[in-house]
């Protein structure tokens, strides 16, 4: 056996919790796993020091008395190891009788238990409900490109003068925030932005100096471009409720009705995904496709429909919902039953009711708190703030179509969906 004059250093404490420094034992330098015995030590030594301690075992040293302790050697003597356990601070308070060690050992096993009967009540995703959900992904995935790369076979965006005001009076905005105001308003927080953007808005309708000059809508710059991207918007909305379960089932007439008196809500939902709280704009691509308040105005609508939108697409994304939530509350909203001229309404209802109950099911499951919290009860409400736009959008799209130069820039499905109305 190795003698030497000077036992092994004492691990330095500094060092004891250094996740980046390896924990080594204190007696033998093996690889230690975690404090045992008021000391850091390896399992074989917690071992030793436990059944000498227990034994009242009294060694003695063949040697000097000042053995250095190694992985390899520490079978050889015991008196130094065990000197060496009582060096590094290693207690015989802390270890446990056999009747304690028997208590320990029960209440793990009971709170195992515990915690199996607990994740077993715990609610889970049928096969069936899971299956639900990978459709809907798939079905969203397929029909919405967040690349936006289609974009560029739209017709231009054309952005008239944002120098001019905008007014809350009529049907179409026809003024703007001036792009210094803009740039100013995005450096604030989200909700400052809003109040901003809306506050300035309001204002600029009650200190006009001048008289209020006619509306002239035929200067609505940015019509035909948005008129492409909500066309091909209906386009992608169509392509994802075929391919909710179900949805074929339903007579073409009741799919019909569904798709046109929720084809503007799935579309607003849809767009949540391009939404930033930043700067309270849809950026779908680069500059050209950043589209911001101004730009809606110059197609027609006005505050009455924008302001309940933007804070609509701010309460929707503080919800932050995971994309399976986000696919099921866009089916729930396509399948409702009360949407006019709908023939079926206990199997639209049915339909509805299967989604509602994975939603729920998968909020529990899933969702994290405390975002889990009221959620479904929020996206619920959600649902109902949609009737509301969707309604101001009728007012202010059959002001629009109202004159033939409008509606002629309108694309034929534009047209056939919010044009003929369902009574």
């Amino acid at each position: 056996m190795e003698v030497l004059a000077a036992s092994t250093p004492l691990p330095d404490p500094a060092n004891e919790f250094d996740r980046n420094v390896p924990r080594i034992c204190g007696v033998c330098g093996d690889k230690a796993t975690g404090f045992h015995f008021n000391a850091m030590t390896c399992e074989g030594c917690k071992g030793f020091f436990r059944r000498s301690m227990k034994r009242k075992a009294m060694f003695t040293c063949p040697f000097n008395s000042d053995c250095k302790i190694t992985k390899d050697n520490r079978r050889h003597c015991q008196a130094c190891r065990l000197k060496r356990c009582v060096d590094i601070g290693m207690m015989k308070e802390f270890i446990l009788t056999d009747e304690e060690v028997q208590r320990k050992r029960e209440m793990i096993t009971k709170r195992k238990e515990e915690e199996a009967l607990k994740e077993s009540m715990k609610p889970k995703l049928s096969e069936e409900q899971q299956r639900v959900v990978d459709i809907l992904l798939e079905a969203h995935r397929k029909t919405y490109d967040p690349t936006y790369s289609d974009f560029t076979q739209f017709r231009p965006p054309v952005r008239a003068n944002s120098s001019k005001r905008i007014t809350r009076s009529s049907s179409v905005l026809t003024h703007g925030s001036s792009s210094e105001e803009s740039s100013d308003t995005f450096s604030c927080s989200p909700e400052s932005v809003e109040h901003r953007m809306f506050s300035n808005m309001a204002l600029n309708e009650e200190s006009d100096e001048s008289p209020p000059m006619d509306i002239n809508l035929s200067h609505l710059t940015m019509l035909p471009h948005l008129a492409d991207l909500v066309s091909y918007s209906i386009q992608k909305v169509i392509g994802f409720a075929k391919m909710i379960p179900g949805f074929r089932d339903l007579t073409a007439e009741d799919q019909i009705a569904l798709l046109k008196s929720s084809a503007i809500e799935i579309i607003m939902l849809r767009s949540n995904q391009s939404f930033s709280l930043e700067d309270m704009a849809w950026s779908c691509g680069g500059n050209e496709f950043k589209y911001q308040i101004n730009d809606v105005t110059q197609a027609g609508h006005s505050l009455e429909l924008l302001e309940p939108l933007v804070k609509f697409q701010i309460g929707l994304k503080k919800l932050n919902l995971h994309e399976e939530e986000h696919v099921l509350l866009m089916g729930i909203c396509i399948l409702s039953p009360d949407r006019p001229g709908v023939q079926d309404t206990s199997l639209v209802e049915s339909l509805q009711d299967r989604l509602s109950e994975v939603l729920q099911t998968y909020i529990l499951c899933k969702h994290p708190p405390p975002g889990n919290r009221l959620l479904y009860a929020k996206m619920i409400q959600k649902l109902a703030d949609l009737r509301s736009l969707n309604e101001e959008h009728s007012k202010q799209y059959r002001c629009l179509s109202f004159k033939p130069e409008h509606s002629m820039q309108l694309t034929p499905l534009v047209l056939e969906v919010f044009g003929n109305e369902i009574s």
